[in-house]
């Protein structure tokens, strides 16, 4: 486990190349475990869209900081937003980090004026951590919302924050 002066969690611009190669890392995954029609990933030029929010945590190692895990929030409207691009680096995972990640957005996304959080992720066993850690927040499985539709490769899962 990490502790809290070992990380810091930022809101982002995208610009360090450091992104870049982590997010496409996070396609490749996404790619591989679930057919193309349900990657609902974000690539960089999406992620850097007005309406969405992102941030980076690196951890401080004595070689310089690590980009340890990355999240966002897409604004669906003035109470409700989506999380997005919520990732840990395979290298790390299983420190904690996705949680302090993920607490670290809903704080944001209270302190923003949200009124609900949802997500998507997929139903393949690849995602099974990523269910559990949802739940274990109070994320709750729900319908589609937003412009999603029904998908056997998706799960839909949504967060009250008020």
């Amino acid at each position: 486990m990490t502790t809290e002066t070992d990380l810091l969690i930022r809101l982002d611009d995208l610009s360090d190349p450091r992104i870049a190669a982590f997010m496409e890392e996070h396609m490749q995954d996404m790619r591989a475990t679930s057919p193309p029609e349900s990657v609902h990933a974000l690539d960089m030029n999406k992620l850097r869209q007005p309406e969405i929010a992102f941030w980076t945590a690196w951890l401080n190692e004595p070689a310089g900081p690590v980009l340890a895990a990355t999240a966002a929030i897409k604004r669906l409207d003035a109470e409700h937003a989506e999380l997005k691009s919520m990732r840990t680096a395979a290298a790390l995972r299983g420190r904690g980090l996705a949680r302090r990640m993920l607490r670290h957005v809903l704080a944001e996304a209270r302190q923003r004026g949200y009124r609900r959080l949802s997500l998507e992720t997929g139903t393949q066993a690849f995602f099974e951590p990523a269910h559990q850690l949802y739940a274990s927040e109070g994320f709750v499985v729900c319908e589609p919302f937003g412009s999603y539709r029904i998908d056997p490769h998706s799960c839909y899962m949504t967060l009250a924050l008020a």
